[in-house]
């Protein structure tokens, strides 16, 4: 016998096919009941006998529609399906007797089930429409109620009839034999006898990982309801294949996740076996940690248990760490062995951690089981303990917890310890050290930056890099002038000068950054620095490829006193100026070095020295302070802007009158400056106007920060000074700056606000420029007279006469 297909039979335009098939049907089962009879006459099996008797009802039904040439299609396929399940039933009645061939006959009985009738011909269909299923067959009863009654037998199974279909039938009576007996079920309606004899789980199991859908999660909350209630049943459940199909369902919608779970987690239940094979199956333990964390309380709790169960298992803990989920590897470095405990810290240092993870770590307690491994631990111990902290201590939270553990002390001991079994212990507690250093917490220990310092020249490049990086991070506390203060007190700067020099660097960049933060509390910077130092200091300006070193060393030089003419003879030795402005080809990308820039060029636009400025101008400082000016560092724009005041201020008096007869070459008409009223050029008068400096000026206060207000506005006033102030005004309203200082003196700092209203002053003695502006300006002068500062009363009284909005002999002066 062929083995066993989809068997569809295509209608013709007679039934002679129908009759055919149930024909053929008939004739290889009379064998077949031939034997069974002689069975049940030779051991009189009960179950047997009412088996058989039930299939001799079918045959002799199909072999009457055999007779009836006339029987629709429907009827001859739902003839054949019956023959197929009640000798379904007699195979496994006949289990207690010796029936031979049974495989060809579960052969047969497939067949039989799955046989299917296609009814799309037009012949049929049209002879279908015109008998309209009417015909009466040898009973009398009409085909077209027995349609009827044939769908609704369908869905009306036994249990025999139910676990039979499972078995054998095609997706239809698949679907409707698994509602069934899914409600036998929950009735309580199969005994565990029952189950156990017709091999329930086995069919379940084998057909689950075919089904789809809907069936799927049937057939998953059957066999957990037979898991709980019965031990044996819950063994036959616990092979690999299926724990792999279960573990698939966890990665499907959530009704399925939810049984899966729960199936996964009774199958688990005091069997250590069993969660070893489901953490073996790729991919079980990260869909279970993300089923931990759903929203539904019932999947991520049984979740969170097996996970728990499953984690007894070390390797499972780590690929639970792995998957975000730190409970289990916690939970050994607090109570695991000493092994265990090193393999879990280990794990810790080697994971690609998140900012997230490392915050689980810190808020479930890892932190502290780590430092005590450090203190109490062996070596191994110590060592592991250091890097897995290391690697979690970048978090401002965790910080605080290693600080809060007096942990500081420690590492500063192991650091000045000389016993070499811990010399290897010392770098991974000098980085510790430099993330610690983060919090401002480690301030209150006053001691713990001078004992960094004495450690410098006493350790190897590495540690000296953390060490520096700690000390740095101390220092650029707001709050560390203290610190700061005793560690120059105690000979910082001297040890740090030679390391400016090191080929690291690592060690290089860390020495300048620190001697930058020391050196802006300095009064006295050249007594620490002498001229061998500068030059080497500007060296690294004129040579460095980082950014970081040229900040640091350029914010050391702006420390050095301006006042100081030999300074400034040395910068000017060494070609700053001209190197930064033939390199600074556009605006510095790093905030930081737009600072460094901007407060170094202060020093050579010294209003009291004409010379100085001279040269800065020859050497290309207005189109650098210009680039500064649209820097997104408020503090880079303010020095900009300071530096050009200080050069404006001298322009008044560098100016030569266009009147002047004794010029050889007139100037070029160009050069005319309509506010100086005089012949300007940039590098000759210092001249704002000509540099081409106002637009990015009034870009300033036109803008969203207001950090820059008053540097911005004082530089713009040098154009309103007394022997200029109306062609100032002029100019500066051609430019709309107007409304953009009435904003200013509304909202900006006092001294932002106290320059703004002394030029609205100057621009309002010209009537047009009242006629145009003084409207707006109202309100922000009656809001500032009645709630601004007392000091402002005065300019402001002013203005508001000049708008005829207060009287000059009022009470308000």
């Amino acid at each position: 016998m062929e083995e066993f297909e989809s068997s569809t039979i295509n209608s013709r335009s007679s039934s002679s096919i129908q009759t055919e098939a149930i024909t053929e049907f008939i004739g290889k089962l009379s064998p077949i009941l031939s034997e069974i009879r002689g069975c049940v006459e030779a051991e009189e099996v009960p179950a047997l006998e009412k088996a058989i008797a039930s299939l001799e009802s079918d045959y002799e039904r199909a072999r009457e529609a055999v007779d009836n040439q006339t029987s629709p299609a429907k009827n001859i396929e739902y003839l054949i399906h019956n023959l197929g399940r009640s000798l379904g039933l007699t195979l496994f009645a006949s289990h207690e007797a010796p029936l031979s061939n049974k495989d060809k006959v579960e052969v047969l009985c497939r067949e039989m089930m799955n046989v299917r009738f296609e009814s799309c011909s037009w012949e049929f269909a049209n002879e279908a429409e015109e008998t309209e299923f009417e015909t009466e067959d040898e009973t009398g009863e009409d085909t077209g109620e027995k349609t009827e009654e044939i769908v609704e037998e369908t869905r009306d199974l036994t249990v025999d009839e139910a676990i039979l279909e499972l078995k054998y039938g095609r997706e239809e009576g698949f679907k409707n034999a698994l509602f069934v007996l899914d409600g036998f079920l929950k009735n309580g309606m199969i005994s565990s006898e029952m189950i156990l004899d017709e091999d329930v789980v086995r069919i379940l199991c084998s057909r689950l990982a075919s089904c789809k859908g809907t069936d799927r999660l049937i057939i998953i909350r059957m066999l957990r309801c037979i898991a709980q209630h019965n031990h044996h049943h819950k063994e036959k459940m616990k092979d690999l294949e299926l724990l792999s199909v279960l573990v698939k369902s966890l990665a499907r919608e959530a009704e399925e996740q939810k049984v899966a779970v729960g199936l996964l987690l009774s199958l688990c239940d005091e069997d250590a076996g069993v969660s070893r094979r489901i953490g073996r199956i790729q991919g079980s333990i990260v869909m279970l940690v993300a089923i931990s964390n759903v929203d539904d309380e019932e999947a991520s709790h049984n979740a969170r248990m097996l996970l728990n169960i499953m984690s007894t298992n070390t390797q499972h803990a780590l690929h639970m760490a792995e998957a975000g989920y730190f409970k289990p590897l916690i939970k050994y470095l607090k109570q695991g062995s000493e092994m265990s405990k090193v393999l879990m810290a280990s794990a810790v240092s080697r994971l690609e951690l998140t900012d997230q993870n490392k915050a689980a770590l810190g808020e479930q307690g890892a932190i502290e089981p780590l430092v005590s491994m450090f203190k109490e631990g062996n070596l191994e111990a110590k060592l592991s303990a250091l890097n897995a902290l290391e690697s979690i201590s970048n978090l401002k939270s965790n910080i605080q917890r290693v600080i809060d553990s007096g942990m500081v002390a420690s590492l500063l001991q192991l650091l000045f310890s000389v016993t070499s079994v811990l010399m290897t212990l010392r770098e991974p507690a000098s980085a510790i050290l430099a993330k610690v250093a983060q919090s401002e917490t480690i301030l209150v220990k006053h001691d713990v930056a001078q004992q960094m310092l004495s450690l410098l020249n006493l350790s190897s490049p590495i540690i000296q890099t953390h060490l520096l990086q700690a000390l740095n991070n101390i220092a650029s506390h707001p709050t560390a002038s203290t610190v700061r203060k005793k560690m120059k007190e105690n000979g910082a700067i001297p040890l740090l000068l030679p390391l400016v020099t090191e080929r690291d660097a690592r060690i290089r960049k860390g020495a300048l950054k620190l001697i930058h933060a020391l050196s802006k509390d300095i009064q006295e910077l050249t007594l620490e620095l002498d001229q061998s130092h500068i030059h080497t200091i500007a060296n690294i300006v004129l040579t460095t490829k980082s950014d970081c070193e040229k900040t640091a060393a350029l914010g050391i030089l702006a420390n050095l006193p301006i006042k100081e003419n030999r300074v400034t003879e040395i910068l000017k030795q060494t070609n700053i100026l001209p190197f930064l402005a033939s390199t600074t080809t556009s605006t510095p990308s790093s905030i930081m070095l737009s600072e460094s820039i901007a407060s170094f060029l202060v020093r050579f636009t010294n209003p009291n020295d004409k010379r100085l400025q001279h040269y800065a101008a020859e050497h290309g400082i207005f189109p650098l302070l210009i680039k500064l000016l649209t820097s997104t560092s408020e503090c880079a724009k303010s020095k900009a802007a300071l530096s050009l005041a200080q050069l404006s201020q001298n322009t008044i008096n560098m100016t030569k009158s266009r009147k002047l007869k004794w010029l050889c070459v007139p100037p070029s008409s160009d050069s005319f400056c309509k506010v100086h009223d005089r012949y300007c050029t940039i590098k000759g008068t210092l001249c704002l106007v000509k540099a081409g400096a106002i637009t990015p000026l009034v870009q300033i206060l036109q803008g969203g920060d207001r950090g820059a207000d008053e540097a911005v506005l004082g530089c713009l006033s040098t154009l309103l000074g007394d022997e200029i102030w109306e062609s100032g005004c002029r100019h500066l309203v051609e430019k709309s700056v107007v409304h953009p200082i009435i904003r200013v003196a509304g909202c900006g700092s006092f001294k932002a606000q106290e320059k703004a209203f002394w030029m609205l002053e100057r621009i309002f003695r010209v009537e047009s420029h009242r006629e145009e502006y003084g409207e707006s300006a109202e309100n922000v002068l009656i809001e500032v007279a009645q709630n601004g500062d007392p000091m402002l009363a005065p300019t402001v009284a002013k203005v508001l006469a000049q708008l005829q909005l207060l009287q000059p002999q009022s009470s308000y002066f």
